[in-house]
């Protein structure tokens, strides 16, 4: 049997769990570079029977799954993967799996970033490594008011973070009630256009749909002030791209820390990455190693449960 481990950008999967125990029959390829575009995905696939991805890195819709004939178990970390046709799996006799994932990574990372804008600590980092000594001024984050773009369980753990650094919390989303911000504590439910011009760093928190797609665009972004701060750590597309690009360049806002992109891996020549007041993560927010460990074992177990003939954390096409 053959197991292609994909999108493994840091080579820890081998390391995070026991592959070997899924004995001498089984060979493990580790695929650590992204592989760009659905024919070379299918022409490097072809051979295995089985195929862990990484969630969402590499997508397998309708018409790649038609291409891997000895594809017969697919699996995701996570338990829900919206770049994987569940319908056109189950069509073929594929079985898609999941396995748990850590729900505090994302929200340390959102927090990390939010420092790291307002204490320019990566500045400060290359000015020391320059031979340099204070690169300038940071900014006391007392009293500012922190933005929380859907208070759901990472955005109120960013909202706890802002509390216990005494800065004020406010949060909207389409769905957003007083009852929930009370249950966070302390944090003022208000209007999306409120939020973005009182808002002294704004944190997203959303699930990527086609209700939030561009939910943050050239409007929004120009209600901000321009000393504020936008930070990602959700989906790209979330974000108007090209306005956000627009308003760093402009200084129509004052930065940004952005874990995530339209285009992942994203390319190297992209304009985002000559940005100074930019703050920026390889979509790293969620891959600790604790996490890795607990992923990648689970995978192991889904294997040898589908080998056995009892398939477990199967994902239910709707």
């Amino acid at each position: 049997m053959r197991v292609a481990i994909l999108d493994d950008y840091q080579n820890a999967a081998l390391a995070a769990a026991d592959w070997k125990s899924l004995g001498p029959d089984v060979q493990v390829r580790v695929f650590n570079r992204h592989i760009k575009g659905e024919a070379a995905v299918a022409k490097a696939l072809r051979p295995f029977d089985v195929v862990v991805g990484m969630r969402e890195r590499t997508p397998f819709p309708k018409s790649l799954i038609g291409k891997l004939p000895n594809l017969k178990l697919l699996v995701t970390t996570g338990m829900r993967n919206l770049s994987f046709d569940l319908k056109a799996a189950k069509a073929r006799g594929v079985v898609v799996s999941g396995t748990q994932m850590l729900g505090f990574p994302a929200a340390e990372h959102a927090a990390a970033l939010i420092l790291a804008l307002f204490k320019k600590i990566p500045a400060e980092d290359r000015t020391m490594k320059r031979g340099g000594w204070q690169a300038g001024p940071s900014e006391g984050m007392k009293g500012k008011t922190l933005g929380i773009l859907g208070l759901g369980k990472l955005g109120a753990r960013v909202a706890r973070v802002g509390q216990a650094l005494e800065m004020n919390v406010v949060a909207w989303s389409q769905n957003l009630t007083p009852a929930r911000c009370a249950e966070v504590g302390q944090v003022a439910c208000v209007d999306k256009e409120t939020l973005f011009k009182t808002a002294d760093v704004i944190s997203i928190h959303l699930v990527l749909s086609d209700r939030t797609r561009g939910l943050v665009g050239a409007r929004e972004l120009g209600w901000m002030k321009p000393t504020a701060y936008l930070v990602n750590t959700s989906r790209g597309p979330i974000v108007d791209e090209k306005a956000l690009i627009k308003a760093l360049r402009a200084g129509d806002i004052a930065g940004a820390g952005l874990d995530v992109y339209d285009v992942e891996p994203l390319p190297r020549s992209h304009p985002i990455r000559k940005l100074k007041n930019v703050v920026l993560t390889g979509h790293t927010g969620f891959v600790v190693k604790e996490l890795y460990a607990l992923a990648y074992g689970e995978v192991i177990e889904n294997i040898k449960a589908w080998r056995a003939g009892r398939p477990i954390r199967v994902l239910a096409a709707d």
